[in-house]
């Protein structure tokens, strides 16, 4: 016990005695002055040396951002599960649609449904052409595409946009025709069955929730094919509105008003001939290499005159890249300064835009002297 007791003593006096050192010495060791900063009267001492410590932040802000939200690499892996997750989701949908959809056009004798079965069948053939693009788009740069496969992606959008302009221009011949043969050539319709009613309604549900889910995520990813699938996923809800009014209508109403049917396979037809558009022209002015908004072009010259030492950008040049913007642009400083410097200015701007418009951004910046007044 007395041993104990003198350990225990022992530890106490030591631990009074590292305060009380503590409480007289942290003053002057807190107070020792560092030697690998600067102080805040150097940094903010004239514009210069300010401007070169703010500017030495911008990579940390960039290796900051990747951190937080992941390497390029990761995010890029994160995207393309997503997108083939959704895309998963709604093949399966769609193929059972339509199988389901064929077997109820033909016990119920829906022309209607038959055609909106075809329709399913197109986002069938659309979805595989998502799942091959995106897996290519996602491709790193190689030897072969120094601007990586983000065009590929563009491309499946146009696909989707045709394939779908495809459809509608065939529900919408067959359902033109089918009118003229009811009015003009006394041709009598089948009256559809109740299966046939029962899909349709199954179909628009089901289609409505593949569109706002693969909508956002097409949205939260950036990615222009998925964003156009989910609207073929819409035009096929609006598609089986039109082939339920259509059935029901023929069911409940008589033998004459059977051309109900066909009359909103045409309305349909023409609704979905519209998204194609919205969906083609676009994919097409990017596969062009058409400008970005000039909007953005205003953006992109608002950032770069941000930065003091640089005048007169001009000679602009921009176009999307897949889901990435290219940027390429003259820009003239003070022919003085040396190289290193105007390498420093070209990153910060760099910096700048890709902060703004994401980490893979290309960027091109040729560097030009200012010209005098008697050269202009």
């Amino acid at each position: 016990m007395k041993n104990g007791e003198i350990m225990k003593t022992g530890i106490k006096i030591a631990m009074m005695s590292l305060l009380t050192f503590s409480l007289v010495g942290c003053k002057d060791f807190l107070d020792t002055t560092p030697h690998d900063s600067i102080s805040d009267k150097v940094v903010w001492n004239d514009i210069h040396t300010a401007t070169l410590y703010l500017n030495g932040f911008y990579p940390y802000i960039c290796l900051f951002e990747n951190i937080k939200t992941g390497s390029k690499e990761m995010k890029e892996h994160i995207r393309k599960r997503k997108i083939m997750a959704v895309t998963l989701t709604g093949s399966f949908a769609n193929f059972l649609l339509l199988v389901f959809k064929f077997i109820a056009g033909v016990l119920g004798h829906s022309s209607a449904m038959i055609a909106d079965a075809v329709h399913s069948l197109s986002d069938f053939v659309t979805d595989i052409i998502v799942l091959l693009f995106i897996n290519i788009s996602s491709k790193p740069k190689d030897e072969g595409h120094d601007y990586g496969h983000g065009k590929y992606e563009t491309l499946a959008t146009t696909i989707i946009g045709i394939v779908l302009m495809c459809v509608g221009a065939g529900l919408f011949w067959d359902g033109a025709n089918k009118i003229f043969g009811f009015y003009f050539r006394n041709e009598q319709l089948e009256s559809p069955g109740k299966i046939a009613l029962i899909a349709a309604i199954v179909s628009i549900l089901v289609k409505e929730a593949l569109y706002r889910l693969t909508l956002y995520v097409g949205k939260k990813e950036n990615s222009q094919a998925v964003i156009a699938n989910a609207w073929h996923h819409r035009s096929d809800a609006f598609s089986s509105v039109g082939t339920t009014l259509g059935i029901g209508g023929a069911i409940l109403l008589g033998d004459n008003w059977r051309v109900l049917d066909p009359i909103a396979a045409v309305i349909v037809s023409i609704l979905i001939v519209k998204v194609a558009f919205q969906l083609v022209v676009p994919a097409i002015n990017d596969l062009l290499e058409k400008s970005l908004p000039g909007e953005v072009e205003d953006e992109i010259l608002s950032i770069i005159n941000e930065t003091p030492e640089v005048r007169n950008p001009h000679n602009l040049c921009t176009r999307r890249i897949g889901n990435d913007f290219a940027i390429e642009v003259h820009i003239r400083v003070d022919g003085q300064i040396t190289v290193s410097r105007a390498h420093e200015l070209t990153k910060e701007i760099e910096n700048k835009l890709r902060l703004k418009f994401g980490p893979t951004t290309h960027i091109i910046l040729h560097v030009e002297p200012i010209k005098e007044k008697k050269d202009e």
